[in-house]
């Protein structure tokens, strides 16, 4: 059976961390903290794990710091978490398992990320994220931030998730300010750096210099398709922010050059029609929507309930719109197949049960 060392990064994450190494026991066969400058109990807490704790001064750099916990591991594969991450004991099973019965001519394992719930619980956003790594192949990370593992060799994806599960919203402005640390330096920005760095802007507000690394991202034609896809998703939000709605759909329909359409793009084109109460162009949309089959292996973001629950909902409002009430009652029936105990599926159930007939 292959052994695993666990190499975290952390920095005051005393609400977490215990937490977190509660739920990988038996998984690891060795813990290594790697502190990048705790003035918390952080390092306290993780002594009750592991007497393999060490500083790293902290230097802007994610990589830096991840490759070195990863030259710190002695076991057959690495693995790594964040201290708000957790694996359910549903997912610490089947890691088991794995473990049990891991092939070692694996280089790379990746499973699902687990980022995004609603007020139910329900996963609505997720991606495939390298998990295990094969040490004897000194796996190395690249970026500075929002980093990544370049993978190589056999690679398998798994049906483990990891879930993400936050106490506290991230440092405000923290990514965003490493990369314009860069950008002022001189250095030129990798391709993924430029799309990372557009998501910063956007998420902070800086909607014209957003679309302005989202295009030269996109142009310089050396983008992941899944990152392409996400970078008009990203290009779209902005010019909706700004008004701009032709230049809005323009940007969802570019992400059509890369791959099949996607439910999230499909659905955000719906939302445009219905606004204009344009419903018969929204209805194609949605229903275009319901259609299409989910990637299940792509690694890039997935927005769960655009692939089945939102597109459903929204053609029960279009429906009854333009008066097709037996549709719009069968759509909100087949929302409810995905969530059936939501507040919105629920309250059109008893909407319709009063309608006059």
């Amino acid at each position: 059976m292959p052994t695993i060392s666990l190499c975290m990064i952390v920095k005051n994450e005393e609400e977490t961390l215990a937490r977190c190494l509660d739920s990988i026991q038996e998984i690891a066969d060795e813990i290594i903290i790697v502190d990048t400058g705790s003035t918390d109990k952080t390092k306290e807490i993780a002594g009750k794990y592991t007497d393999k704790i060490y500083d790293f001064v902290w230097i802007d750099d994610f990589s830096a710091a991840r490759n070195f916990s990863f030259s710190k591991a002695t076991m057959d594969y690495i693995m790594w978490l964040d201290a708000d991450d957790i694996i359910l004991e549903e997912d610490r099973i089947k890691f088991l398992r794995l473990k049990k019965t891991l092939d070692r001519s694996v280089d790379f394992v990746t499973m699902k990320y687990n980022t995004g719930f609603d007020n139910q619980g329900n996963v609505t956003f997720s991606y495939y994220r390298e998990r295990l790594s094969k040490r004897s192949l000194n796996p190395k990370w690249e970026e500075p931030v929002h980093e990544y593992l370049q993978m190589s060799g056999k690679i398998i994806n798994i049906n483990i998730c990891i879930t993400h599960q936050k106490i506290h919203p991230p440092t405000k402005g923290r990514n965003l300010a490493i990369y314009e640390k860069i950008v002022a330096s001189g250095k030129e920005l990798t391709p993924r750096g430029q799309y990372y760095f557009a998501r910063e802007l956007k998420d902070n507000g800086r909607f014209d210099e957003a679309i302005e690394y989202f295009n030269k991202f996109l142009d310089s034609g050396k983008g992941w398709i899944e990152d392409n896809i996400s970078a008009c998703s990203g290009l779209a939000s902005c010019y909706q922010a700004k008004g701009e709605s032709g230049n809005y759909l323009q940007a969802l329909f570019r992400s059509f050059e890369y791959a099949v359409p996607r439910a999230e793009a499909c659905c955000q084109i719906g939302y445009h029609f219905k606004a204009k109460e344009s419903y018969r162009e929204a209805q194609f949309w949605f229903e275009l929507a319901t259609k299409l089959k989910k990637p299940e292996s792509s690694w890039g973001f997935c927005q769960e309930d655009y692939w089945g629950y939102i597109p459903c909902m929204e053609l029960c409002v279009c429906h009854y719109a333009l008066g097709n009430i037996q549709e719009a009652i069968e759509y909100n029936n087949k929302a409810a197949t995905f969530k059936p105990n939501d507040p919105a599926v629920i309250f059109n159930n008893n909407f319709f049960k009063n309608l006059t007939p």
